[in-house]
């Protein structure tokens, strides 16, 4: 599995999962040393490994890093009398190597993935709750379908204005926190004996000394610092590059107008699988069921999902989504009835 990985990946990090397959190599040695003659053919692997090695050879995606850290979790090595400590320790190590790449990848995707199941999963509780809710209250199946398209609108276009609102306001305060490049035409008129520019890093949070040292060089050798200082590191008085590219961190964090799109689009698509009954015509209780089942299988993929991006227990997430999604739907089904009953 991890030759497969390597085979999708380059750089880094293809030497690290080729050198994590020589490990496993070792290990397979071990365990032909000790058979011997009695080594016999070689047979398949356990389904679940050549599931990974299939995933991994057509995808070779996080999820596939996510799962055989799961799977390294699980070594039966340090319980195995014919395993030597060294393999139970590789096994222990491998699971913080597969961690580390694993993070790379779940970093990469956190900004859009936290949209994309926060929005979804949105969509399909708050729809399925509003539906339910008409629906359960004896309403005609034209004003529940009507309900849940309204309900969808609605909700989209609030998660994409507060999305746009949040980024656009993050936006402008990194902008109020980026120090102004055109300053630098002013360091050759500070008064060194003064200095000034000690009171620009003290402000930043440095010592009066740390600071009086990194202005004075800052003074030597010209170069004003881009961004807040780490007060927690040593002093860095190495000349900054002020040619070198600088962290964009307007570009981490995205633009507003994406944002609000992607929730827009995110939660639609959550919130439409519950009024899906209605679309094709079906009423009363069994409509109520058909989208309370569509959406609780939505809720297991999401959680399940969720649950290997994280390294937890993919069932455990999946029931946790579907046991407070349906439990939300449930409360306002419950409301529903008694206001029926009352108009009844």
């Amino acid at each position: 599995m991890y030759r497969d990985l390597a085979g999708r990946r380059g750089g880094e990090e293809r030497e690290i999962l080729l050198a994590l397959a020589e490990a496993e190599g070792r290990h397979e040695a071990h365990w032909r040393e000790l058979l011997g003659d009695d080594v016999g053919a070689p047979r398949k692997g356990a389904l679940r490994t050549r599931l990974l090695g299939f995933l991994a050879r057509r995808f070779g995606s996080v999820f596939v890093l996510a799962l055989a850290q799961r799977a390294e979790s699980g070594s039966p090595y340090g319980a195995d009398a014919d395993a030597i400590d060294a393999m139970a320790a590789d096994e222990r190590i491998h699971e913080e190597v597969v961690r580390g790449l694993a993070a790379r990848g779940r970093r990469r995707l956190s900004g859009s993935f936290r949209a994309a199941v926060f929005g979804i999963n949105d969509g399909l509780v708050s729809n399925l709750a509003l539906v339910l809710g008409v629906g359960a209250a004896g309403l005609p199946a034209p004003t529940v379908l009507f309900t849940g398209v309204a309900g969808l609108l609605a909700g989209a276009l609030s998660m994409a204005a507060g999305e746009f609102v949040s980024v656009r306001s993050q936006r402008e305060l990194l902008e109020a926190s980026t120090p102004n490049p055109t300053r630098r035409s002013d360091l050759g008129h500070l008064d060194a004996a003064a200095n000034e520019l000690t009171l620009v890093y003290r402000a930043q949070g440095m010592s009066p000394e740390q600071a009086e040292i990194h202005a004075l060089e800052v003074l030597r050798t010209g170069t004003l610092a881009t961004g807040p200082v780490d007060i927690t590191a040593p002093v860095d008085v190495t000349p900054v590059d002020i040619t070198a590219e600088p962290v964009d961190e307007h570009e981490a964090v995205g633009t507003a107008l994406g944002a609000a799109l992607s929730s827009f689009c995110f939660f639609a698509s959550g919130a439409l699988l519950p009024i899906l009954p209605w679309l094709f015509g079906l009423a009363g209780t069994t409509a109520v069921i058909v989208a309370t089942v569509v959406v609780g299988l939505a809720l297991l993929a999401t959680g399940a999902i969720v649950g290997l991006l994280s390294g937890g227990p993919p069932l455990r997430r999946a029931l946790r989504q579907l046991l407070i999604g349906l439990g939300a739907a449930a409360v306002t089904y419950a409301l529903g009835l008694l206001a029926g009953a009352s108009l009844g």
